[in-house]
């Protein structure tokens, strides 16, 4: 799997301030989001969970091939089966969800697995995040713009609540296309803002390169 923009953007975007001692990376590919998170925090323990083969084996090469292979652990294995045998928590959960949910093919599976929404329903994710996040603790996700209410009511239900929502556009005259988004278990205003890739074609916005730079070798 290629590094996407959307990883990109929820490794640097994700909020980091309650400084997480264990955090967890739901569907992780090939690690991108965890490594990223282990670039960013102290947090002693990072675990990943892929259940695709081809990533779970190249999520561990990379994790053993960072500077931060001593607190990164992939886990082969789906969220279902996780979730019914783990009893800790964690302080901060990342997913960046399968969510390509029209009825699809591009002719190769294991891509089509990743972005199908059958591979991890919403309803799946948000009630495995309930289970595995600590009382204090952050979720943090991606998900395109069209699904953002649906997915905030169905988060509500299980006691996760927005606290932050920044809205993604490729450049500053399109739709939004994406909803990055911060819940926590005790319900607050919510701050919402937006963010603009590009002005123009390969010519990236202030406030992006400022978000993501550290993450670029060249930009």
């Amino acid at each position: 799997m290629k590094v996407g923009t959307d990883g990109v953007l929820l490794g640097a975007w994700t909020f980091l301030d309650a400084t997480p001692d264990a955090i967890l990376d739901i569907g992780a590919g090939t690690g991108l989001i965890a490594l990223m998170l282990a670039q960013r925090s102290a947090a002693q323990t990072i675990d990943a969970l892929e259940i695709d083969d081809a990533a779970y084996e190249q999520c561990v090469e990379n994790f053993e091939a960072s500077p931060w292979g001593d607190r990164l652990f992939c886990y082969h294995a789906g969220l279902d089966e996780f979730v019914v045998e783990w009893e800790d928590t964690y302080d901060l959960i990342v997913c960046n969800p399968p969510f390509y949910s029209e009825d699809f093919s591009s002719g190769d599976v294991a891509r089509d697995t990743a972005r199908q929404n059958a591979a991890l329903p919403f309803e799946e994710l948000l009630n495995g995040v309930s289970l595995l996040l600590s009382e204090d603790g952050v979720f943090a996700t991606i998900i395109p713009f069209k699904e953002e209410n649906d997915f905030l009511v169905l988060a509500a239900s299980l006691g996760l609540y927005p606290q932050k929502i920044t809205r993604v556009k490729g450049n500053p005259t399109a739709n939004i296309k994406r909803s990055l988004l911060h819940f926590g278990c005790t319900e607050i205003k919510v701050d919402i803002d937006e963010l603009i890739i590009e002005r123009e074609r390969h010519e990236y916005t202030t406030e992006y390169h400022e978000l993501t730079r550290e993450f670029y070798l060249k930009m």
